[in-house]
């Protein structure tokens, strides 16, 4: 392996810290014993500063590059040590696309029996959407009513759902020995 920067984090296919690393599990370090490791991440990722400081914690946390000076179209700007996202989202009616479930119907008597096989509409050769064939709805001339809220239930039980794209876990350990790294 490579001689590693004091601070530098490095993911791990095994399932421990090798020698002279540790887990970014958030732990607290003592100052006394850390120094080095102290002056380069302070209390950026918790502790008092006075007699310990923390480690960063990437358990169920996706790392992403801190960005000041000019972010992307849609980006926002990050601090190291920042934390952000949720593992679950409930989605909000505010959230949702507009959309409508207000059912209009006609007045007037139907004039079509229904068939043995109750297709809504009678097939319909033409484009539709690269199919050569489909079922087609005419529309209907005026009167149309709309139905009474009830006649459309309400679906959803409000739950929240898992927030997490595809992932792999690995370990991820952060560098107690090294080079301590030089500033440009």
């Amino acid at each position: 392996m490579s001689d590693q920067f004091l601070a530098e984090i490095r993911m791990f296919g095994f399932g421990f810290a090798p020698h002279g690393w540790a887990l970014c599990n958030g732990q607290i370090m003592p100052i006394q014993q850390n120094t080095a490791l102290f002056s380069l991440l302070g209390t950026t990722f918790g502790g008092n500063g006075t007699s310990n400081f923390g480690l960063p914690n990437l358990m169920g946390n996706i790392p992403l590059h801190v960005g000041r000076n000019q972010p992307g179209p849609g980006l926002g700007v990050y601090d190291l040590g920042q934390m952000g996202g949720s593992t679950t989202v409930t989605i909000l009616d505010a959230e949702m696309a507009m959309h409508s479930h207000s059912p209009m119907v006609t007045t007037t008597p139907g004039t079509v029996t229904a068939s043995a096989n109750n297709q809504p509409a009678r097939a319909y050769t033409g484009n539709l959407q690269g199919n050569t064939q489909g079922l087609v709805y005419a529309n209907v001339a005026s009167p149309v009513t709309q139905l009474p809220a009830q006649t459309m239930t309400a679906v959803g039980g409000n739950q929240p759902h898992n927030n997490i794209m595809p992932t792999l876990f690995l370990n991820y350990c952060i560098a107690l020995q090294g080079a301590f790294p030089a500033r440009n």
